[in-house]
């Protein structure tokens, strides 16, 4: 199991925590996703067949890329 803290400076609200969490819990694999809107920054823990790669990538297609 592989758990990250990501820094998502487009965060701003609850409402895109929960965008965040809806979309990357669709990726196979992953079995958590925790956020904090007030630091900008989401805790994803998953095993394969999600990768930090695919994560990464769903985030920037929903507007919301890791720095």
């Amino acid at each position: 199991m592989e758990k990250k803290d990501l820094q998502i400076p487009n965060i701003s609200c609850n409402h895109c925590v929960m965008t965040i969490k809806n979309e990357l819990s669709e990726i196979d694999g992953v079995s958590s996703v925790q956020g904090d809107a007030q630091k900008k920054q989401v805790t994803v823990e998953y095993d394969t067949p999600a990768s930090i790669d695919k994560i990464l990538d769903k985030l920037k297609e929903i507007n919301y890329p890791a720095q």
